[in-house]
Formats: structure tokens, sequence, C-alpha cells
């Protein structure tokens, strides 16, 4: 077992009476953030952690095969008990592996996606760090009550696009492992990983006017981007700008180099398991690509591949596969992508795509750019599609 996601939802909330359950979106509350953590692949299990038999009653009605339901003490449940608390009585409770990962979400912050939950626990194992937890950017200039500015020079004032802003604790997740909870007591301990999320994520729901703002940040940010495909069944990619930084490397030999990201092949891997095919189709014609797609497995490359041609080679792997491009997800970032993207049934581009690409009619705009990883997240929205 590798990680478990804990969700406490009392039933006493005072300022929004029955928030944890209350219709969010269509859906009760709670059923978010349940739903990110059952989609994610890195997530054994979900507990909901509770005090109230109707919120016990309403998320076993979800049926999601992940979630268990935990009866949390009265004494742990009043309006006066930690989190903590409700965490250590869950956790003594079991006899659970000392290094599981331990994953503190939070109905109150339904923005929080499965893809959320596999990078950041795959962050954490990267980063050497003890536990982690969410942040968001906010770009806002703050004072102290006597007249200090905190975090710009005020005779510098910088413009909002030039300015980096604050990190701001959002509340969505907390990891660490069950050893240190224990050790400090604490949802955090000792050196603590950043994972940063966008900024409308640090909207938390504890008033009656957060909620009508989370409601409108919901449908923009998450639900109106949710796209509608399915049966996808081979899912191809472009090398430049996506499995790479679009960099052009040189040996002192002049041998062309190429960085790839190492969490993309995790990204085919998991792809290749589920039963799709993948591919690649590329503009350039490499050696360093072509052994690049022999260590991936992938079942299908085609190089020197310009403009137009890329959607030849797709359609040539179509009749192969006697499938149409209906059935196809693409992944490409510049111009020499953009017939293949149009005519796919799921296309998508990394944030630092050309704007051109990204003004294709609902295309799948994602959070990394290339060379970041950016295939990892494309391959794991669509396992979480299909």
């Amino acid at each position: 077992m590798e990680a478990i996601v804990f969700i406490p939802v009392r039933g006493g909330s005072k300022s929004i009476p029955k928030k944890n359950i209350k219709s969010f979106c269509g859906k009760p509350l709670v059923y978010w953030v349940t739903l990110a953590a059952q989609k994610a692949n890195s997530v054994d299990k979900v507990i909901i952690s509770t005090d109230s038999p109707e919120i016990k009653e309403t998320v076993l009605s979800f049926n999601f095969s992940k979630l268990e339901v935990f009866n949390r003490s009265q004494k742990n449940a009043t309006d006066r008990s930690s989190t903590e608390s409700a965490m250590l009585e869950y956790i003594k409770s079991n006899n659970l592996p000392l290094d599981l990962k331990f994953i503190l979400a939070q109905a109150t912050s339904p923005f929080l996606t499965s893809f959320n939950i596999d990078s950041a626990i795959e962050e954490l194992n990267n980063s050497n760090k003890d536990s982690l937890l969410s942040c968001s950017i906010m770009k806002r200039f703050l004072w102290t009550a006597d007249g200090a500015s905190l975090n710009y020079d005020r005779y510098n004032r910088p413009r909002r696009q030039d300015f980096s802003g604050i990190l701001v604790e959002n509340g969505a997740i907390y990891i660490n492992s069950i050893r240190n909870i224990l050790k400090r007591n604490n949802r955090l301990s000792d050196n603590v990983h950043v994972y940063v999320m966008p900024e409308y994520a640090i909207t938390e729901i504890d008033e009656p006017d957060d909620w009508v703002y989370a409601e409108y940040l919901m449908k923009t940010h998450i639900l109106s981007k949710e796209p509608k495909v399915k049966n996808i069944k081979l899912v191809l990619s472009d090398v430049d700008g996506v499995l790479t930084d679009a960099g052009m490397y040189y040996s002192e030999n002049g041998d062309e180099l190429k960085k790839f990201n190492t969490h993309d092949g995790k990204g085919f891997e998991l792809l290749k398991s589920a039963g799709y095919k993948t591919g690649i189709i590329t503009s350039e014609n490499t050696k360093v690509v072509e052994r690049r797609a022999k260590k991936l497995k992938v079942d299908y490359l085609y190089q020197g591949k310009q403009n137009g041609s890329k959607l030849e080679s797709a359609l040539q792997i179509c009749t192969k596969l006697n499938i149409s491009l209906e059935e196809v997800a693409y992944i490409g970032d510049d111009i020499n992508c953009y017939e293949l993207l149009i005519a796919c049934g799921f296309a998508a581009c990394p944030n630092n795509a050309n704007q051109k690409i990204k003004n294709i009619p609902n295309i799948q705009i994602l959070n990394k750019n290339g060379g970041e990883g950016v295939f990892r997240e494309f391959s794991a929205l669509i396992l979480d599609l299909n």
C-alpha cells in the first residue's frame, strides 16, 4: 500500500449548516475531493472520518471502491477539536505501516484533482523532503498595521505581471508518513516541500459568501474544462516542445542532444498498462528520438513529418488499428501540429504552447510546460476520462 487519503468531515458546521453534504455544483461538497482521491492512481484507500450518520450515509451512496468510513468519536468532533486529533485517532486505531503516505485532504477545498494528488506524491518522493503542503501564489501587496510593506518595495512598485507574489497555504492537501505524524503529532514535520496549485485554489469554503464564489470558480476552472471525450484508443505525442523543452543542445563534437523528462516515461507506461496504443509523430528525424521511442516502447514512431503529414501519419495508424480520428488523443505545441490537433478526438497542448494552438476550440491547455512532465499530466487526464 503506497498512500491513503484521509478526509475529516464532522457534522457540526456552524457557519454553513450541513456544509459538507450541502449541494455544491450539483453534488455534495465532500463528493469532489473524494472523487479526486478515488481517481488518483497512487491512492489505495480513501478514509472519510465523520461523527455524523447522515454524512456517512451520503458518502457511502457514492459507491466508490476505495472508500471507507471511520466513525469519529464525539470528543474529537467538537468545535474545539483539531484536525490532528481526528488524524491521530484514526492512525492509533489501525495498524498502519510506518512508511505509508498519509494524505490529509479537506472537503472545503473542492478544486483538488486526482492529478494534483498523484503529482504531489511524485514531487515529495523526488524531493528528499519529509512532508508536503499545497500552496497557491497570491499576487497581493501585504502590509502590517503600523504601515510597513511586507513583500515589495513601495518605492519600486512592480507591475502585477512582473510580481512573483507570495505562497499562501490553501488547505487542499498535506502529505506525511505515518512515522513522522506520530513523531510530531502534526500533519507536517521537519523539511517541508511546497506543492504549488493554481491561484483560484486558494479559496476555501468557510462562509456563505465563499460558497457562491467557489461555485463560480469551480464551474469556470474545473467543470467547464472537463473534456467530454470517451473511447480513446490511441494516444500520440509530438516531441520538441512536448516531450522536451524545445531546447537545442550540442556536445563538443557537434552531436545534437535532447532533454527528456523521466516522468513522461511513466505516463507512457501507465497508458500501455491500461491497454492504449501509443505513438510519436515528430517533424525531425534523429537517432535520439528513435532511441527514446524504443525505451518508451511506443507502438508507432513517425519521424520527419511536417504540417499536414502529421495528420496523414495519424490516419495511417488509424487504418492499421481500424479506428477513427475521434478515438485518437494527441498533444502538440506548435503550428506544425495544428492540422492533427483540430482533427483528432481529444487535443491537448502544454501551457507554453504557441498561441494559435492554444486558440484551437476545445483544446485542453495543460498546467505544465513542455519538457516538465506535461505528457504525464496528459496521460493522467486520459486515464481519468476513460
